[in-house]
Formats: C-alpha cells, structure tokens, sequence
C-alpha cells in the first residue's frame, strides 16, 4: 500500500490529475485571493484557535462546544501529521499542475497524504456541532472552504483532501466517547399537596438571617412590602438560629414559617417546620438558595404566587447523625439535611467553581478547579458502608443530582426516597492522572476512579482519626462517625404549580 501511494498510479492519480486539470481552468479573480488567504489562516489551527476563542465569550454549551472542537481538531493534528504523512508519503502537485499565480508558495514540504488542514477543519467543525449542531452547521461551509482551498492552490490532491476530511471526522465522533454530550435532564416532578392559603402573608411568620447590618432592614422592608400582613423576625448576628426559628414557628397565629437565609438557615426552618407541622416557604435570598432554587421559587414572585394560592409539594429529608468528641465516649448531634453533604477535597472544588463560574461558565469552571483542587490534594482514607477506600471525593445528595459527573447542578425531583452517593476514588494505579484526564476528556460518570451509586442509608467512618464533615454548606471538624438516613415526605413546601 505504501509503495501504491508514493506512486499514485492507477486510477486514483488519474482522478486526482482530471479534478486538478478542472481545477486549474477556472478563470483567475478574486477568488483566488480569497482561497490563498483562507488557506494560510488555517496553517497551525489559528482560524480554529480564533473561533473557538470566539466562542468562549459565550458561556453555557457554545464555550463548551469550542471546548470540544478544539479537542477534535487535536486529535486530528496530531494523527495525520505525526502518523499518517510518516506512514503514508507522497508527492505533491508541480507548478505545472496550476497556474502559476494560484499556486501555493512556499510550498509544504511534508507529504500531501492526507490533508492536515481537511483534517482539521473537519474535526473543529463536527467536533463544535456535536454539541451546539447551529453553530456546526455554520461552520462547515467554512470547513468545506479551507479543506477545497488546499486543491485550488495547489497544495494537495483531491485524494488527499478527501482522506484528512475522513480522519478529521473520525477523530471528532472518537472524542465525543471522550468528552460525551452530557444526556438532557430528566423533567421536574413535584407530589403536590395543598398548604394553607396566604394572602398578603396572613398567617405567615418569616425568620430572615442577613449577619446584620443595613442590608437586614432593606430586606425585611422589601419583605414587608410584598407579604404586608406577615410576621417578620430578624435574627441578630452571633443569635442562635435554631432558638430564633422556633420562636417564629411558636408565635401564635403562625399557620406557615417563611425563611430568608443561606442553605444552612433553610436546613434548620426545614427541621423546625417538620417539627411543627408547618408548611415552608423558602425566600431566595441567601448565599446559595440551592433549595429555593430545586423547589421552583428564583424569586419572590414566584414564593408570593406560591403562597396565595396555598401552591405546595413534598421532599424528603435527610437525618444526619454525627458522632464526635473522644472515641470511647462519643457525643451524637443530630442534624437535618436539606441539599448535600461532603468529605474531602468537594468543597474545595465548590468554593472553586463558584469563584470562576461567573467569568467562564459552570462546565468551564467546573474543569479548572477540578485541576486546581487535585493537582496538589491528598486523598483521605475512609470506611463507607464497611468497605475502605482512599477517597479524592465523598459527595452525598439528597435526592438524585444532574449532571452524573464531578459538578452535580441539579435536582428535578425532591422526593425520590434516596441518597446520591458519588466516590472519586484513589484506590487505583495512577489515580491522579486518571482523575485528571477524565476530567479534561469530560469522562468523570464513566472513568473507573468514579463510582456512583444510590442508597437509603450510608455510614462513613474515618478509622483511628477524624474527618472534617459539610452538612448544607456548615462545616464540622473532629467527626468521628456519620449516619444518614431518609425521612421520606417530611417536609411540606410551597411550590407553585407548573
């Protein structure tokens, strides 16, 4: 085959010299121009390089698309460059093949099987399209363009176009197995329940944390102002949240307990509305309204419609139990989980991506810190559920979380009756560079260092030491032991309906 190719007999070089020779007998224009240049700006990727940086300007799945693009076209490169033209060598068109004035100068000295730049145009386009298919779609008219300007200057055979444009589709439906399009999430599901009607707020008792300060007053007047009629509570900095929540759901008239707050205050009116047969409405105010947000309420609009017309749901609650102090003689505290709870390196990864998600995007920011955090972490080691592992992450969900990777986002339904339980282990040879290679190929769900399972209890220990445990975003060291269990339904919120 190799010795086929250096000579191109045959019918194949009599194909290649009759599409040149029709070629070469288009009137010359400006077309030419156009061709040549086009051609010289996808030498060593910079077109690509240029839309992709283009691209990443827009966060969300067109930055991941460009992402994904360029890894295609990196494949590609690097098979018909480093393998095929090695492989495979073979003679260039002559001068004679063209007119002069169309012909490429200088003229590559490498072999013209197969076309690097087909491969790589194909490769950035289909690799962009398999996530943002408009915007594939656009591209590959430009794609089309730079792989036919290789044969209008004379820079390769048809043949060899034809060849690098096969290659270049080939890496980018390989890499998509690397870097996955992430499968749509499953539609929101809510067990409606009907809750007590609250016009204005009547009957509504609203304990907000702020930690103080002018923005406290701004809240409750803003507060005030849409539930005129309700009972608002400001709990002071340094207050026991738990005492001053109770107080709210105790006040005589309450028929509902409102809470303005980060997820560790919602978690605790969570608990306390459980505790006394009320209804909780969750104001999105705080530092991560994750609830608030899996609940249907990202604004107030929503919780006031939610709360006039008696709109609710259930979810279920996670029970934490938390054995600390000395080994023989433990103290247990007992805790509600509304969200999440981690050990290890997660929430390092959080902080991190949080930080970074606003300039680049969640899936952007969620790769980089993930390189950031376990470039330089140690893993723990930890018994769960009897089994010991060396753990990179322990990552507890209630309920199921999307996507099924590194960066859960969401959670469409709130009462399924599990636990997502996801372990990134370092347990196996050369854990850390796996870790890191599935995170920049996008394989996290499917590497092997990855383990996802659902349960309805879990227990975690840390053997002879103790282990730092993140219940809803507080933080508690000094954990000897942790419990978890579901409470199926406990909790009654409002939701409005779809």
């Amino acid at each position: 085959m190799r010795s086929v190719l250096r000579k191109a007999p045959g019918r194949l070089a009599g194909l290649d010299r009759k599409l040149v020779r029709a070629v070469s007998a288009f009137p010359g224009g400006s077309h030419d121009d156009f061709f040549r240049r086009l051609s010289a700006a996808a030498t060593k990727g910079k077109l690509w390089f240029g839309i992709a940086a283009l691209m990443a300007l827009v966060p969300g799945r067109t930055r991941r698309a460009a992402l994904h693009g360029l890894l295609a076209q990196g494949v590609a490169s690097a098979i018909t460059n480093l393998g095929f033209k090695t492989l495979l060598p073979r003679a260039r068109p002559l001068p004679e093949h063209l007119p002069v004035y169309r012909f490429v100068h200088p003229q590559p000295t490498s072999s013209s099987m197969p076309s690097g730049h087909s491969a790589s145009a194909v490769a950035f386009a289909l690799g962009v399209g398999l996530v943002r298919p408009a915007v594939g779609a656009a591209l590959a008219p430009v794609a089309a363009g730079v792989a036919y300007s290789r044969v209008h200057t004379g820079a390769h055979w048809p043949s060899d176009v034809v060849f690098g444009s096969a290659l270049g589709a080939a890496a980018a439906l390989a890499t998509r197995k690397w870097w996955p399009v992430r499968p749509p999430f499953p539609e929101v599901r809510r067990t409606a329940v009907s809750a007590a009607k609250l016009p204005d707020g009547e009957g509504l008792g609203i304990a907000v944390n702020t930690l103080g300060g002018s923005y406290a007053a701004e809240t409750a007047a803003a507060l005030q102002k849409v539930f005129p009629k309700a009972y608002i509570k400001l709990i002071p900095p340094g207050a026991d949240i738990a005492e001053a929540v109770a107080a709210v759901a105790t006040r005589a008239g309450v028929r509902a307990l409102g809470v303005w707050g980060g997820d560790g205050t919602v978690g605790t009116a969570a608990a306390t509305a459980v505790e006394h047969s009320l209804p909780l409405l969750v104001l999105p105010g705080g530092t991560l309204n994750h609830f608030a947000r899996d609940a249907g309420i990202p604004n107030l609009k929503a919780a006031v419609k939610a709360a006039t017309l008696g709109e609710a749901a259930r979810a279920d609650l996670g029970l934490v139990a938390v054995e600390r102090g000395l080994p023989d003689s433990p103290e247990v505290q007992r805790l509600t989980m509304l969200n999440t709870a981690s050990i290890g390196l997660y929430p390092n990864l959080v902080r991190r991506r949080e930080l970074l998600q606003a300039a680049l995007g969640k899936p952007l920011a969620g790769v980089v810190a993930m390189f950031r955090t376990f470039a330089a972490g140690t893993p723990s080691s930890l018994t769960v559920d009897g089994a010991r592992h060396k753990l990179w992450i322990l990552y507890i969900g209630r309920g199921r979380y999307y996507p099924r990777d590194h960066a859960p986002l969401v959670r469409p339904v709130l009462d399924d009756g599990v636990f997502d339980l996801r372990m990134i282990t370092a347990d196996e040879s050369f854990a850390r560079l796996r870790l890191l290679w599935s995170v920049l190929t996008g394989t996290v769900a499917t590497s092997g260092i990855t383990h996802l399972s659902e349960s309805r209890s879990i227990r975690v220990e840390p053997g002879d030491t103790s282990m730092v445990l993140a219940v809803d975003g507080e933080v508690m060291p000094g954990v000897r032991a942790v419990d978890f269990s579901v409470l199926p339904g406990a909790l009654t919120y409002y939701s409005p309906a779809p």
